[in-house]
């Protein structure tokens, strides 16, 4: 089974969370809601790596950067 790392990071000043990948090319996804952004990343993986879901495992990562405003 192959393995792959999501990172999402929150935007603050847009107000989505934004799925990439240096494991899977071609990824990139934003969703303004956290939960419909894991789903939408576990939908499109497969499809971009051309492997069934069963044939990989996905582990994400989440990182908030709050922008300060002086």
């Amino acid at each position: 089974m192959s393995e792959y790392v999501i990172k999402l990071v929150w935007d603050s000043e847009a107000c989505v969370w934004i799925a990439t990948s240096e494991d899977v090319p071609g990824l990139v996804l934003e969703s303004g809601s956290y939960d419909a952004l894991i789903e939408r990343v576990r939908m499109t993986v497969p499809d971009l790596l051309g492997k069934e879901y069963k044939d990989i495992s996905i582990h994400f990562t989440a990182e908030r950067y709050e922008k300060a405003y002086a």
